[in-house]
């Protein structure tokens, strides 16, 4: 068999190899988005009905204690019963300095900063990516969380001066507050390692 007519068949192989292994990947990707999102509206569903759930029966000053103590603790149920996920919470503007983004969480908020100025709504903004860090790859998903009106008590402008100072009390750092209903509060932000 000559040469070229070798090499020819060589890289029609490689990229037919190539091909399949780039749309299983993207099917893979699809796949992962999907569960990622049913994982995202359980997890937020959960927080939201226990948030709603301490304001009516403790009101705002205790529902700030209830999210300092209880949220993290639904997030890591969330994240146990997922599957190998990891599900928690980050922002820009952090109440907690625990849940501050990582590079890969900031970058893709600071383009849903640009992208909401563009006139996109919050509520549709996700990122979704396989990367490799440190010789591993994993499936990172951001998905930004527009402020609600439920959110202003704690999140807004004008915060009442007795829930205010439980905030001051349990996060001294607290960057999260001057938020406007529909803006970008943070993301939910999922991986899982491939």
């Amino acid at each position: 068999m000559p040469t070229r007519i070798f090499l020819a068949i060589v890289v029609a192989a490689a990229v037919v190899v190539t091909a399949l292994v780039l749309r299983e990947r993207g099917e893979d990707k699809l796949a992962l988005e999907a569960e990622a999102q049913a994982l995202i509206k359980d997890f937020g569903g959960s927080l939201l009905g226990a948030l709603k759930g301490s304001i009516e029966s403790s009101g705002p000053v205790e529902a700030v204690a209830f999210c300092n103590k209880e949220a993290p603790g639904i997030a890591a149920q969330a994240s146990r019963q997922s599957g190998g996920w990891q599900i928690s919470r980050t922002s820009l503007k952090p109440r907690n300095p625990a849940s501050a983004p990582d590079d890969f969480e900031r970058k893709a908020m600071s383009d849903f900063v640009g992208r909401i100025a563009a006139g996109e709504p919050v509520a549709s903004l996700h990122h979704a990516e396989i990367v490799e860090h440190d010789g591993r790859r994993s499936f990172r998903y951001v998905q930004a969380i527009p402020t609600g009106e439920l959110c202003l008590g704690c999140h807004g402008s004008a915060i009442k001066p007795d829930v205010a100072a439980k905030i001051r009390a349990l996060y001294p750092d607290d960057q999260a507050t001057g938020f406007k209903p529909g803006e970008m509060r943070g993301a939910f932000t999922l991986s899982k390692p491939l």
